[in-house]
This record gives structure tokens, C-alpha cells and sequence, in this order.
């Protein structure tokens, strides 16, 4: 989208340094900046004015920088708070959409499936409008989320947002800036339960997404999971289901599961059916599908049209993406994240495959309210379901822990016939044996 240095400079108050330049979107990251956008120095776990000079020589037309902080020769709007800042022009810029959107912005959250629902409702959606705007990674916080507005193109008429939850209130913040008529939780379980006082807390803030639906909006809802129908309590908007559950609003039914996870699927919404392939691997995911097509047909789209756009959907990098290791192993690359409810969909997901031999190279799971009883559970469903467990450096699971070398070596040992599951919390990077055992 478009912007210029006055229009910011007017928008949070700051002061304009230099020429006033026009920018076409914005990054915070002088690495991925592309020539003629403008440049955020965030200060975070580094400091992004640290980075204006290289913004500079990739050809950032301007920079929202600190005032106390010094700046280069860059044309620069100086604010209080580039934080604060940015979640001003990511207001003004969804402002601005407005008449090309209309009632089409979704807000997705959950406990789970937060990434791969924004790749599957993105397919579905771009079956029918031009031009679908969404986060190219899992950009779902107060950087994430307005930056990922500022980039959407001038003819956006379709907006889909992540928005993570890691204490009560940020849901709210980031709905004030981002306007959502469509709300989609996915799930509620244990993810950051720590941070807000067990599972009641993460309802309470997961219902924040619900709650600031206007009365003419839609929530879509997991109908199989009774944490997340407890968030409609206070919704003034419309309530559409999705399930398995007979009463669901959408309801679906698995037909089959392909040797490499993928689905098929019936879909049943007022009467009619429709059968479609889930691209993503694991049955878990045809619940996110299903919220998809429901943000489908809450837009106007046929429940045909929905499902058959399932099909283009893509898997993020380390979701649910296969990889074939230097010895033909294959590995499900799940290593971006995880907590017992993720965790659990995976492992029985890797029992469902044809192999020989199951591996699951597991890393801690962080931020969950008990941490012995939540690794204790996964280690005990590996036994379950004969899929043997290697602890990356971790003792979590009660099991010797390995390092990334140990790891790679023993699965180089294994037979082609073998499936591994890499999964793991970001403090975790088990992608760190996806990477080296695929080199």
C-alpha cells in the first residue's frame, strides 16, 4: 500500500526529517526489505536502528525511527515509540482499505492450526476474489499483524490475519488495528497457558477475538471442542460452527487418508455435499479446512467453489512439510512449534503412514501450565502409538537427551523405510536436524 513520510508524521504525531517520500509497504526486517518500501527500526531483542545504513543500500524510501536514537541520512519520521507507531499506521492503512475490503477481513486464532487455517482459508478465498492479501509467515503480534496490513496492495477485497495470543489484551490490541469482520477460532488448548492462568485464561483470551466482531460480523467456531465454543459467550456477532459433530453448522466426514497424510473429505453445509482433497498432511487438518470453507460461504462463496479451492493450499515452511533426508528417510517437518494439543495431532498423524520404522525427534515443548505432566503425556502416547522418541536436547521426556549431531547420525543408521516427525518449540529449533539430516 501506498504511504508517505507526512502521511505517517501526521498519523502518530512524529516529525519529519528530510524529504517527504512516498513508499509502497513497509518492513521491519532490513534483510527482506524490498527497494521503496519504508523501514521500521523495532527495537526488540536487537535493535533495528542498528540496521538503517543497510535499509539504506537495499533501498528503503524512508524510516520510522525512535527519537532518541540516531538516525542516517534516510528521510526519517522520528515518533515516540516505533512500536506504538506502527500500530497507528497499520489503523490508518486498514482505514484506507476499507471500500475494497468491505466485510471481508478475518482474524484467525487458536491454540493450534493458526498458520495452516490462514493457508487453507487463503485458498479457498482466492478461488473466487483478486486480490487476497495474508502473511507470507506467521506474522501474528503487534509487528506482525500491522505491518502485514500496510503491505496488503491498494485493491485488496480480501484480508487474512493471524493474531497470536501471549497474555490477555493482545488480541484486543490487535483487533483495534485491524478491524476484523470474521472472526475463526481454531482450537483452545494448553499453548501459553502459563502466561495467563491456565486454560480459563487462554478462553478469556481467545474470546477477545470474538468479542470485537461487530453485531453484523461472523465467529467460526470449532464445534468439536468445548474450550472454543465457551468464547461465543459474549459475541454479538452471528455464530457459524464447523465440525464433525452432527449439530455443527459445517460439518464434515473424512473419506480417506493417502500414504502421505493428505485427505479427502465430504463437506455438508444447508443441505448440501461436497468432496475435496486436503492438501496438508495429518486428519487434523480437515478441521482447519472446514473453517476455511466456512469462511467461504459466510462471503457469498458456493460451498463447491470452497472446497474445490482447498487444493491450491500450501503448507508454511516447518508445518506439516515433507522433506526427504540424505538416506531417503523421509521426514514430516513440524519443528516451527508446538504444545500437547499440536503435538499429539502430529504423532498420530506419523502412526497413520505406511513405514517400517517411526521416529519422533522431539524438542521441548515451552509455555504450557505443567510442563512435567504435559511431556510425560506425549512420551506415553509414542509408546501407544510404537513410534519411538528421541529427546533433542531435552530430559522433558525422560529419555537420554542428544544433540543435533547424535540425532542426525543414528537417523542416518536407519533404513529407507522409515518415517521421522521433527517437532518442537521455537527455543527448541529442532529444524536444526531437518536441515542437517537434508543437506
Amino acid at each position: 500500500m501506498r504511504i508517505t513520510a507526512s502521511d505517517v508524521a501526521l498519523a502518530t504525531g512524529g516529525t519529519l526529517i528530510g524529504a517527504d517520500i512516498e513508499a509502497f509497504g513497509l518492513s521491519f526486517d532490513s534483510r527482506e526489505l524490498t527497494a521503496g518500501q519504508a523501514f521500521v527500526a523495532i527495537v526488540d531483542a536487537r535493535d533495528g536502528h542498528q540496521y538503517l545504513a543497510d535499509a539504506a543500500t537495499r533501498g528503503a524510501a524512508f524510516a520510522i525511527v525512535n527519537r532518541t536514537m540516531a538516525h542516517s541520512s534516510l528521510p526519517c519520521v522520528e515518533v515516540d515509540d516505533t512500536i506504538v507507531a506502527l500500530a497507528v499506521v497499520g489503523r490508518m492503512c486498514r482505514e484506507r482499505l476499507g471500500g475494497s475490503v468491505q466485510q471481508r477481513v478475518v482474524g484467525i486464532t487458536g491454540s493450534v492450526g493458526k498458520t495452516s487455517t490462514k493457508d487453507l482459508v487463503m485458498a479457498v478465498l482466492q478461488s473466487q476474489f483478486r486480490a487476497v492479501h495474508g502473511p507470507s509467515k506467521s506474522l501474528n503480534n503487534d509487528i506482525g499483524v500491522p505491518v502485514t496490513i500496510v503491505n496488503a496492495p491498494e485493491n485488496c477485497n480480501a484480508l487474512v490475519l493471524e493474531m497470536g495470543m501471549r497474555g490477555l489484551g493482545e488480541i484486543t490490541r490487535l483487533c483495534d488495528i485491524a478491524s476484523p469482520d470474521i472472526g475463526i477460532i481454531t482450537e483452545v488448548g494448553d499453548a501459553h497457558s502459563e502466561r495467563v492462568g491456565g486454560i480459563d485464561g487462554v478462553v478469556r483470551a481467545k474470546s477477545e477475538l470474538l468479542n470485537a466482531l461487530p453485531s453484523n460480523g461472523v465467529a467460526i467456531v470449532n464445534a468439536d471442542s468445548e474450550y472454543a465454543m465457551r468464547t461465543t459467550k459474549n459475541t454479538v456477532a452471528k455464530v457459524l460452527t464447523f465440525g464433525t459433530s452432527t449439530t455443527a453448522d459445517i460439518r464434515f466426514m473424512i473419506n480417506s487418508v493417502a500414504s502421505d497424510g493428505t485427505s479427502t473429505a465430504t463437506f455438508y453445509y444447508q443441505g448440501e455435499s461436497c468432496e475435496g482433497y486436503v492438501p496438508l498432511p495429518g486428519t487434523h487438518m480437515v478441521s482447519n479446512a472446514a473453517a476455511a470453507v466456512a469462511a467461504g460461504v459466510t462471503m457469498g462463496m458456493p460451498l463447491s467453489l470452497s472446497v474445490a479451492g482447498l487444493k491450491n493450499a500450501l503448507s508454511a515452511p516447518h508445518r506439516m512439510v515433507w522433506v526427504t533426508g540424505t538416506n531417503g528417510i523421509r521426514i514430516l517437518d513440524d519443528s516451527y512449534n508446538a504444545n500437547v494439543t499440536s503435538m499429539s495431532a502430529a504423532l498420530r498423524t506419523l502412526a497413520e503412514t505406511s513405514a517400517h520404522k517411526r521416529i519422533a525427534v522431539l524438542g521441548a515443548m515451552a509455555e504450557v501450565a505443567d510442563s512435567g505432566s504435559s511431556h510425560a503425556q506425549i512420551a506415553s502416547l509414542c509408546r501407544d502409538l510404537d513410534i519411538e522418541l528421541i529427546s533433542l536436547e531435552t530430559d522433558l521426556y525422560r529419555t537420554t537427551a542428544m544433540s543435533v549431531d547424535e540425532v542426525v547420525r543414528y537417523l542416518k543408521a536407519q533404513s529407507a523405510d522409515t518415517i521421522v516427525l521433527a517437532k518442537g518449540s521455537r527455543v527448541a529449533a529442532v529444524e536444526r536436524v531437518v536441515q542437517a539430516f537434508s543437506e
